[in-house]
């Protein structure tokens, strides 16, 4: 320091002080004490416990497993040390990706390539045979991002992944790529010892064959296109909510936006439970990036998402749409659970106050999502069910939910559940603000959200509820001729829950304006594995067991078709569901339609009584009767697919019976 002759110093910093301790700027001068050791410190905050920045970035962070929150069935941590824990999960991984033709899985570490401090430096690779060749991707190192939480994904797609946005509202905006729905025609079943005389083939089935040696092609070059990438993400996660019928998952995929789909979808682990996770029971191979060899049997497309039973895997190559996990693992479902008695449904699930459950039944339009999503009710899950020994659980972890139109006074639980930690998918935003404009179909008309099932405030935590009360089956009758409410026996609960009825509207192009029937089996012919009798005979036999009460409700047209009538008011819908559920519709009377049969309620409170029988609300009788005829006509033609059916070695009685309570005319 140097002194300017009237007393005061200028710094070594070039800041003038003056004699008494005040800098001639008007700034207090820094203080120091100097220590016994000569040396000055600054005593302001302690000094942070790292040598280096790597250290200091190591602090910032705690250690933790995401988990879906639950009470109930906790294990003790493991005993084994952290570093063997880690060996053995990577031992697992390995022995995931490992290919059958050369010596050994691939060698992995855990953390992210990008940071290199944090990569945790012991690897294994698993020995399998036989042995046949060597190539490089087995001598480089795969790097594991295992079970990242939210955030983590959020910063591996927005840094890696073009096309991923974060919204207004904290949600991560991504792209599926080429394909924004699911590929049905690409989707393939291997045909084996185990399958052939158990799953449903043939005319009508979802069920499209190929054999083993070509889903080991289709495997191979999955596993090669995953073990060369510098990284991959791993899932492992639950099915199912009843912990003794859970099912074991492993999701191996080479995006976040995949990664984080399923961390939403499945049911998330707790520390204890990953700890002791071990050997997944079915395993996900998503190379959805790569194509499939469309000179390979049985491939038909660049897409193919393959199936096989028999090794508890799936494999998908030629498209990044998340959906294709989600419901081949329902699939899955499908052939698992009615293995060990317990029907699986694609259905909605809700629960009163007094613990009475009703399933919803239904395809798209007919209104399943808003009525099954009830503020009086607690909801127990929205797309996919089990009932077994104990009553109902979800499968998922969290809720699938179409973006199309989309509006806070419409979906309001939708609308607030799409916040930090939600996936949407293909929806179009501002460019500045990241405002999401839900009617924009520029990118697609099947733009999803995919959340967490506690993000919905009224939800059923763990999801389980005792045995359903009630079975409602919706149909959008845009003929017009069905009643708003039919009490259903249980042939006739079988036999429309079979037919997976409603009607959509055509086309406009042509100026022609018909209504369309659709039929989907079981209401969700896509994921079916065994005959729909045998899903239909479990939930007759069910039903009997205890008590339930089968309803088709109409939320279509009334007093003529589309076009000439108009839509049943959502209010009087909601009144009918609130009768079911009340339980004053069992005691109430009752009449007979013609044609179809169905016992229809002559009053219901808060429902005009003229609107319960359709052919009332009819001016034109003679037009009445003539599209009865008309949609009976399809019933039956619709039906022709189940009648006569061999399950297996043995015939299938049940259909006579079921057939008996359609249409008769």
């Amino acid at each position: 320091m140097t002194s300017n002759g009237n007393g005061s110093v200028a710094n070594g910093n070039g800041i003038v002080t003056n004699g008494n301790g005040t800098a001639t700027n008007g700034l207090a001068k820094i203080q120091t004490h100097k220590k016994h050791n000569g040396i000055c410190h600054d005593d302001s905050v302690p000094t942070v416990k790292a040598q280096t920045i790597h250290e200091l970035h190591y602090l910032q962070k705690k250690r933790s497993a995401p988990t879906t929150p639950v009470t109930g069935f906790q294990t003790p941590f493991a005993t084994i040390s952290e570093e063997d824990r880690h060996k053995q999960q990577l031992q697992s991984i390995s022995a995931s990706l490992a290919s059958l033709t050369r010596e050994t899985g691939p060698q992995l570490v855990k953390g992210d390539p990008a940071r290199k401090s944090e990569t945790q430096v012991a690897h294994v690779h698993h020995h399998v045979a036989p042995t046949i060749a060597v190539s490089d991707s087995a001598l480089k190192f795969t790097h594991v991002l295992y079970n990242l939480s939210p955030a983590e994904l959020y910063e591996q797609a927005i840094k890696y992944e073009k096309g991923s946005f974060i919204t207004a509202t904290g949600a991560l905006a991504t792209l599926s790529g080429a394909k924004t729905g699911r590929s049905p025609r690409d989707k393939r079943v291997v045909k084996d010892d185990l399958t052939e005389n158990e799953l449903w083939w043939g005319n009508g089935s979802p069920n499209i064959e190929m054999d083993e040696h070509t889903f080991m092609v289709n495997r191979e070059r999955a596993v090669d296109y995953l073990n060369s990438l510098d990284k991959v993400f791993v899932n492992d996660q639950f099915l199912n909510w009843d912990s003794e019928n859970r099912i074991k998952v492993r999701i191996v995929s080479a995006r976040a936006y995949h990664s984080l789909f399923m961390h939403n979808m499945c049911i998330r682990p707790t520390p204890e439970e990953l700890e002791n996770f071990g050997t997944p029971d079915f395993t996900i191979y998503n190379a959805g990036q790569f194509p499939c060899n469309r000179y390979t049997h049985y491939m038909t497309s660049s897409t193919s998402i393959d199936l096989n039973l028999s090794r508890r895997e799936m494999v998908i190559l030629g498209t990044q749409y998340a959906g294709e996990m989600k419901k081949g693992l329902f699939s899955v479902m499908h052939y698992l659970m009615p293995m060990r008695q317990i029907l699986s449904l694609h259905s909605g699930c809700n629960m009163g106050k007094d613990g009475d459950v009703a399933l919803f039944f239904g395809l798209s339009g007919t209104g399943k999502t808003t009525l099954s999503t009830d503020h009086n009710r607690y909801l127990i899950g929205d797309d996919e069910h089990c009932w077994g020994e104990k009553g109902v659980s979800n499968i998922e972890g969290g809720c699938y939910a179409k973006c199309i139109d989309l509006s806070r006074e419409k979906e309001p639980d939708i609308w607030n559940a799409i916040r930090f930690g939600t996936v949407l998918e293909n929806v179009v935003f501002d460019e500045h603000e990241r405002e999401v404009d839900y009617s924009d179909n520029s990118v697609t008309e099947n733009t999803r959200a995919a959340y967490p099932i506690e993000y919905i405030p009224n939800a059923k935590l763990p999801c389980v509820g005792p045995h359903p009360k009630n079975v409602i089956l919706l149909a959008c009758d845009a003929f017009g001729v069905l009643p708003p409410v039919s009490k259903l026996n249980l042939a006739q609960t079988m036999y429309h829950f079979i037919s997976g009825y409603t009607a959509l509207v055509a086309g406009t192009e042509d100026g022609i304006r018909e209504p369309q029937a659709t039929f989907s089996a079981c209401f969700g012919a896509a994921f079916i594995m065994l005959h729909p009798t045998k899903y239909a005979a479990m939930l007759a036999e069910k039903m009997q067991k205890h008590g339930a009460t089968g309803w088709l409700v109409n939320t279509g047209w009334s007093a003529g078709s589309y076009g000439h009538g108009s839509r049943i008011k959502l209010q009087y819908t909601r009144k009918i569901i609130d009768a079911i559920h009340s339980g004053s519709l069992l005691n109430t009377e009752y009449k007979k339609t013609e044609i179809f049969g169905l016992e229809i309620p002559t009053e219901v409170d808060g429902v005009p009584s003229e609107i319960l029988d359709p052919v009332n609300t009819w001016s034109n009788k003679k037009a009445y009767k003539e599209t009865l005829l008309k949609l009976a006509g399809l019933f039956k033609k619709n039906f022709e697919t189940f009648t006569n059916h061999k399950i297996g070695k043995g015939n299938n009685n049940l259909t006579e019976e079921i057939l008996a309570a359609g249409p008769n005319f």
